[in-house]
């Protein structure tokens, strides 16, 4: 049944320095194996690109390992059953799990959990969707906002990078929460964005001029939670304006993740201090185990209407390591993602 598929992947050839290059890719194909006892075979339809998958790429120790010289690049999709070996999925049930970038995902049954493998639930929302606020990107944003970020009624919460797949989560449900959502993005068209339709507050054009003058224009009450998604100077204007006992959420660092020379840590630190404020990373694997609670409650928001979700789609798996890139340039405008198969 399988051996007359081909599949093509696309593999990490060498360790960027600075931005990914050509270089860096190799596409290879290979026939699709069928799976064996307990497995399944996955078609990928679309793939979830995100600013992560630059850390992935490198050597040294984080909170996952490295994609190893010569593997598949790791990335979440979602795909259809097209064989299983598994009682639990039938042909032609749409699952969501860690795919990589290749047509087609052999899963064995030890690889299920590893892998994320799930039947997503087409009712609640599109796959595309599905990579966005029921994916990855909202799950973060809801553990987030909720477990690290402990938000309160009539608080003022920062967002930046506010349109993109993490930011634009952040800020709505922190409106469904009660609190004032300012969203920090670049250009006029995201920023109109921002607030007209997805319900921001105010949105601050980083592209236009100082951020610390937005803030102070648009927090005239100072910042209770800052959502952080960029590091850098932005994250250093930011800790200027903090409340006393204010929430600090270092989601990811875009700003630094291309950089050739070392990663350039808050020099206003010390406003933590005097605000007896806290700054805490989150990796939103560690919430695996309570997804479906999340994925609930976003859901019921997305069918009410009271969350918005966009996505940027680029079509064609030989297009992924372009597309990567526009994470990185800011060219993207929502959730990235890569469609691979119709």
């Amino acid at each position: 049944m399988t051996s007359s598929l081909v599949n093509q992947q696309i593999r990490l050839a060498a360790r960027p320095v600075g931005l990914p290059t050509a270089d860096n890719w190799q596409f290879t194909t290979e026939p699709v194996a069928e799976p064996e006892a307990g497995g399944v075979l996955v078609k990928t339809q679309t793939l979830s690109l995100d600013p992560a998958m630059r850390g992935w790429m490198n050597e040294g120790k984080s909170y996952i390992p490295p994609v190893g010289i010569g593997e598949v690049m790791r990335a979440g999709g979602i795909g259809t059953v097209v064989a299983s070996k598994n009682p639990a999925f039938a042909v032609g049930d749409i699952v969501s799990a860690t795919l990589g970038v290749q047509q087609y995902c052999v899963i064995a049954e030890a690889g299920i959990r590893r892998h994320g493998l799930f039947k997503i639930d087409p009712r609640l929302g599109t796959p595309m969707q599905w990579l966005n606020v029921l994916g990855m990107p909202g799950m973060t944003a809801y553990f987030g906002l909720m477990d690290v970020g402990q938000p309160k009624a009539g608080e003022t919460v920062v967002v930046s990078g506010a349109a993109g797949a993490v930011g634009q989560t952040v800020g709505q449900l922190a409106k469904a929460k009660g609190l004032r959502a300012v969203g920090i993005a670049g250009g006029p068209a995201k920023c109109e964005w921002v607030v007209k339709e997805l319900g921001f507050d105010a949105c601050i054009d980083y592209k236009a001029g100082p951020v610390k003058d937005g803030l102070k224009q648009h927090c005239p009450n100072g910042v209770d939670i800052y959502f952080d998604n960029v590091g850098g100077e932005i994250l250093d204007a930011v800790l200027t304006r903090i409340n006393r006992h204010a929430r600090i959420v270092i989601c990811g660092a875009i700003s630094q993740y291309n950089n050739t020379t070392p990663v350039k840590g808050p020099a206003n630190y010390l406003s933590l201090l005097v605000n007896r404020a806290r700054m805490e990373g989150m990796v939103v694997f560690d919430y695996a185990d309570r997804y479906p609670v999340a994925i609930a409650e976003l859901g019921e928001l997305l069918q009410a209407g009271r969350i918005k979700s966009r996505e940027d789609v680029v079509t064609g798996l030989d297009n992924f390591p372009q597309a990567l890139l526009k994470l990185f340039s800011g060219e993207n405008f929502g959730k990235l993602v890569l469609q691979v198969a119709a």
